[in-house]
């Protein structure tokens, strides 16, 4: 029996060792959605999250698990600084701007 109280954004793990966040609650209609890790999404019902034996968990470090054909290259992320071709620095633009 779950005693944990369902929280958006939060993550908890399954008995059979999945993952998964809580995206929605519907008071009105009493249910509860869910992403695995993965990214399949499913629907709870109260009684039915009552009835699960879940733990609270971390967020996993990873976040791209619901997106399997994504590369760390479209992440958007860059070791490198892109900057125009004639740029002195950040008081270049202010002086060239006098």
């Amino acid at each position: 029996m779950s005693e944990l109280a369902v929280e958006i954004g939060a993550w908890y793990q399954a008995p059979g060792g999945q993952t998964f966040e809580v995206v929605a609650i519907d008071q009105d209609e009493a249910t509860i959605e869910i992403q695995y890790f993965e990214g399949e999404v499913e629907e709870l019902d109260f009684d039915t999250w009552a009835e699960m034996t879940i733990n609270s968990v971390e967020p996993p470090e990873d976040w791209t698990g619901a997106y399997d054909d994504i590369e760390r290259d479209d992440l958007g992320y860059s070791d490198a600084a892109i900057h125009p071709e004639n740029w002195a620095g950040p008081l270049g633009v202010i002086e060239s701007e006098d």
